[in-house]
């Protein structure tokens, strides 16, 4: 907090109406994430068609990602932010008015677009605000909007569902959303500070540029290889635990996961900005590797809870320092399409996790889908350290925190 006090009155401003905003968007999106299939089913929504519409949130997702990247460099930071929470105040009214399956994907898939737009912009954001020397800790204060979010919606949600109350939680929804783009309203615009010689004009970089260059296609194939076990736990966890007859309440597992994750994002930042992001991201990958395994070999409440807590670790830290990282490694002018495109990394891993581990769980069962995702996710280790930096014996001392990252913009 000491960091947010040295700054200019305007950045300080900025970042609290901007923690604010995040704070209530994260609200607005989580209080769906357990009632939505339960309210699709008291409509008369068929289980199959549930799916498919729950499924249609990464069309939108992933569809505008790069092009929300693009217009964040382009048209400012500000606007794609607004349009990220109009969309998540407005997408809940679609619910509400609409019961048939087209209509419903529809709305879902736009519903969609919240995500790719605000996440994008307020990573850029934050990014812009922070003084490079302390942009480690603060990504790491503004990014606990996300785990402070996701525990409060899902409790907020799965009461007013106990009490029956299936209109008022999108209306909760529909408010927060509306908040969110009020406070956003209120930031002032900033100029994205950049050296002398990077001041020529904001121009697009295309996807496969991005994904060829090694300093920013590695953290997007690490993102890529975490997303399949992260969406795993949240498709296939719930039935696991129902399968092998374990008396552990999935919402636990969450709720230890999220407080876990907060716990990492407010202490790690700081130390980053010391140390360098590489030794946080490769002890972040192992935490999350070893929560999966917890996961493929759990047979008590205990695995599960140490599944949760090291799998809130690895994400936690990991999703602040790749953000930071990739910020590290990118011109200030085209940072929005840079962000957008590592980022789909995850976006991509966590959409067709369910469809391709759901292909084959009937061979290997729900052990061995988390079997799979352990070994991705300990690939995404070896990525890491053996091309996260120029050389291998770069790379290496990168992720024991003793060089420094060569691909860092100057």
């Amino acid at each position: 907090m000491n960091t947010l006090n040295q700054l200019e009155p305007r950045q300080r401003r900025n970042l609290r109406v901007l923690f604010i905003a995040g704070l209530l968007f994260w609200i607005s999106i989580a209080i769906l994430l357990p009632t939505l299939p339960a309210y699709l089913d008291a409509i008369g929504i068929k289980q199959q068609q549930i799916g498919i519409i729950i499924g249609a949130f990464a069309i939108g997702l992933l569809a505008t990602r790069p092009l929300v990247g693009k217009l964040v460099d382009k048209r400012g930071r500000k606007l794609v932010l607004l349009i990220g929470t109009a969309v998540v105040a407005i997408a809940p009214i679609g619910y509400l008015l609409f019961t048939s399956l087209p209509l419903l994907v529809v709305v879902r898939a736009f519903h969609g677009i919240s995500i790719a737009a605000f996440t994008t912009a307020y990573s850029a954001l934050v990014v812009d605000l922070a003084p490079p020397k302390q942009r480690g800790e603060i990504i790491g204060l503004m990014s606990l909007t996300n785990p402070v979010g996701v525990a409060l919606g899902p409790a907020i949600g799965g009461y007013l569902q106990v009490m029956g109350m299936y209109q008022a939680i999108f209306w909760v929804s529909i408010v927060c959303g509306t908040i969110s783009f009020l406070a956003a309203s209120q930031l002032h615009n900033t100029r994205i500070k950049v050296a002398p010689e990077q001041t020529e004009p904001v121009t697009s970089i295309s996807a496969w540029k991005i994904l060829t260059n090694p300093a920013l296609g590695v953290p997007a194939l690490v993102l890529l290889l975490v997303g399949f076990p992260f969406g795993a736990i949240h498709t296939f966890l719930p039935l696991y635990i129902q399968t092998i007859h374990i008396d552990f309440n999935p919402g636990l597992f969450y709720t230890i996961a999220a407080i876990s994750s907060f716990s990492a994002r407010s202490v790690i930042g700081t130390r980053s900005d010391r140390y360098g992001r590489g030794i946080f991201i490769a002890a972040s990958l192992c935490c999350y590797t070893a929560g999966i395994a917890c996961l493929a070999t759990a047979n008590s409440q205990m695995s599960f809870v140490c599944g949760a807590i090291l799998e809130g670790l690895g994400s936690g830290t990991l999703m602040p320092m790749t953000v930071a990282l990739v910020s590290d490694r990118s011109l200030p002018q085209q940072r929005g399409q840079v962000l957008s495109i590592c980022i789909t990394g995850l976006d991509l891993g966590i959409a067709i996790a369910a469809p391709v581990f759901g292909m084959v769980a009937k061979d290997v069962g729900y052990p061995g889908i988390f079997t799979i995702g352990t070994g991705m996710a300990a690939s995404a280790i070896v990525v890491f350290i053996v091309w996260g930096n120029r050389s291998l014996r770069h790379s290496i001392g990168f992720s024991l925190g003793r060089d420094r990252d060569v691909y860092t913009v100057k």
